[in-house]
């Protein structure tokens, strides 16, 4: 049945949308916590969230009673001319936790439209097309999203509305900023967007857009304080900062409820999807007022905000703020994180991330070079063992990983394993090869 599947999907769907384990593609048909079963009569451990989407995990009551409540009222669009209860009132949470002063908040469907939206804005307000976006990033595949990626694998067209200046990415593993102590590459980092600045700019720049940590990069990250140090260079024009916080967000990496708030700083936008839905339909943007209203037009989204959406939204952040998921994050976090660096095996070039969200790079054994091959080995391997994690990474060699933050101590402990063993089996058959 699922090869037919497959078929299907093949005969309708465009060759650029990619699938997983190829010929033998799964699908999911149930879900429970952090479990999925699929059509192949398996149950899996699941440590990647539908791209760190199912941040709550699956078949959540308090999510699906409020959504049920809102099927209830008959009522599940009704656009954003009328006033939606819900909406204002997951408004007012992300305003509160957002950390930015009489903060606005406009919802979208997607992380790509919320940077889309973010774009419009700083665009607007600074009255320039001119972005600064650093190499490694993905923000989107709409337009404008697709021109600030510094991810060639996932830039399809070099056409765009903005003119986009790179900077450099924090990767310590290759380019510029390799082997560099952390003081080393704030340095370099400040050096670079100042000579950005001085020699491929027209002057009148309208906003960085960064990601604390790089999603589809590969979980790459510069040291603690880069957006902070940035930010100080950016003040001294008036540029605006975007914080693209869309994998980053509600308290993932552990430490801090937002990626930017490791930086000593706060963005006058940030950008938000995937995991405040737990799989609905929802992202957007919160930021300062006088930005947020710069737009010179009447604008909406139709089904941005919709009262559906609003009611998972509301159930998700609710849930996420009284039961600590942040700190969970920390403590599960650090039980895989810990495990998987005491390995100390050739085929792993880095293991990094924070909290839950975790990045493992594959190389070949004793250097740094990308091994995507050995990547999928891995990757596959897991999926024997019951665990389904993610890829990523400029060069395919990166495994990524995004739990639910619900993930329990003994579930980390039982992915730690899953992943010791398939990393153990692949190192092996690399040194026989």
């Amino acid at each position: 049945m699922n090869d037919d599947l497959l078929a299907r999907h093949r005969a309708v769907m465009p060759g650029w949308m990619p699938i997983y384990y190829g010929d033998d593609a799964l699908e999911i048909v149930s879900g429970s916590g952090r479990r999925v079963t699929g059509s192949d009569g398996r149950t899996y451990l699941d440590f990647f969230g539908g791209v760190l989407t199912n941040m709550i995990g699956y078949d959540v009551a308090e999510i699906t009673e409020a959504v049920q409540r809102q099927l209830a009222t008959g009522v599940v669009h009704s656009s954003t001319l009328y006033l939606i209860r819900q909406q204002v009132e997951l408004a007012e949470k992300i305003a509160r936790v957002s950390g930015i002063p009489d903060a606005r908040v406009f919802f979208t469907n997607s992380g790509s439209e919320a940077n889309e939206a973010a774009l419009l804005m700083a665009a607007n307000v600074r009255r320039s097309n001119q972005i600064l976006a650093i190499k490694n990033s993905y923000h989107g595949r709409t337009f404008a999203t697709m021109a600030v990626t510094g991810h060639r694998s996932w830039s399809s067209s070099s056409l765009s509305p903005l003119s986009v200046s790179w900077l450099a990415s924090g990767d310590r593993l290759r380019g510029r900023m390799a082997g560099l102590a952390d003081g080393d590459i704030l340095d370099a980092a400040v050096d670079d967007l100042r000579e950005v600045l001085a020699t491929v700019t027209a002057g009148d720049v309208a906003a960085l857009i960064a990601e604390p940590i790089q999603g589809v990069g590969g979980f790459v990250a510069g040291p603690d304080g880069l957006l902070g140090a940035y930010q100080k260079v950016l003040g001294e024009s008036g540029i605006l900062l975007i914080a693209d916080e869309v994998q980053t967000g509600w308290g993932r990496t552990g430490e801090h409820f937002w990626g930017y708030q490791a930086h000593g700083v706060t963005p006058d936008l940030i950008t938000f999807a995937k995991g405040i839905g737990n799989g609905f339909a929802l992202g957007g943007v919160v930021g300062r007022a006088e930005v947020m209203n710069a737009v010179p037009a009447i604008s909406f989204s139709t089904f941005g905000g919709n009262p559906l959406s609003m009611a998972a939204g509301n159930a998700v952040l609710d849930y996420v703020l009284d039961h600590d998921l942040q700190a969970n994050a920390a403590r599960t976090g650090a039980i895989l994180l810990d495990g998987l660096r005491a390995l100390k095996l050739p085929i792993v070039g880095e293991v990094r991330g924070k909290g839950l969200m975790i990045g493992i790079e594959i190389v070949r054994p004793g250097t740094t070079e990308p091994d995507p091959a050995g990547t999928v080995r891995v990757f596959d391997e897991c999926r024997a063992g019951g665990l389904l994690v993610g890829k990523g990474g400029l060069y395919g060699n990166v495994l990524r990983m995004g739990p639910p933050l619900t993930l329990t101590e003994d579930e980390a402990r039982e992915g730690l394993a899953i992943l010791r063993d398939a990393l153990t089996r692949v190192d092996a058959e690399a040194k026989i090869g």
